[in-house]
């Protein structure tokens, strides 16, 4: 065996789309890409203030705290406080938007399902009220 097949991928961590995010800068490693399962997987960190916009997934999305503070809000609904240990499971079409609080920075797994039918449906930004009345 090669010593290049013993040494296991080390997935490359790249900045997530300006884009699509407010208030800093996030990071992205993709850990599972879709085919065969199409599933992808995700380890998201956010800079602290950082959120990304409205969105929804056609097929769902699931998030898996794994460091830091940050909130998830549904559109309509009170944002949620989210620690390490935190899940959110999204139905499909569901309109949200996820987060690192002010002070700390926000780590989380994106699990999403079904990505043959696409991954995400980009809204509008999270405005500085929304993401303060997230806070209070």
């Amino acid at each position: 065996m090669s010593e290049q097949a013993k040494t296991p991928a080390i997935p490359a961590t790249k900045q997530a789309p300006a884009e699509y995010f407010t208030g800093g800068t996030a990071w992205v490693t993709m850990v599972v890409e879709g085919n065969p399962t199409d599933c992808t997987v995700g380890d998201v960190t956010f800079e602290p203030g950082t959120r990304n916009n409205w969105h929804s997934h056609p097929s769902g999305q699931i998030l898996v705290v794994t460091a830091g503070v940050g909130y998830y809000q549904e559109q309509g609904q009170p944002a949620r406080l989210l620690r390490p240990g935190d899940a959110v499971s999204i139905a499909p079409g569901v309109v949200h938007w996820h987060g690192a609080s002010a002070t700390s920075i926000f780590t989380h797994y994106a699990i999403n399902p079904g990505v043959s039918k696409g991954v995400a449906d980009w809204g509008a930004p999270v405005t500085d009220e929304e993401y303060q009345a997230a806070q209070a």
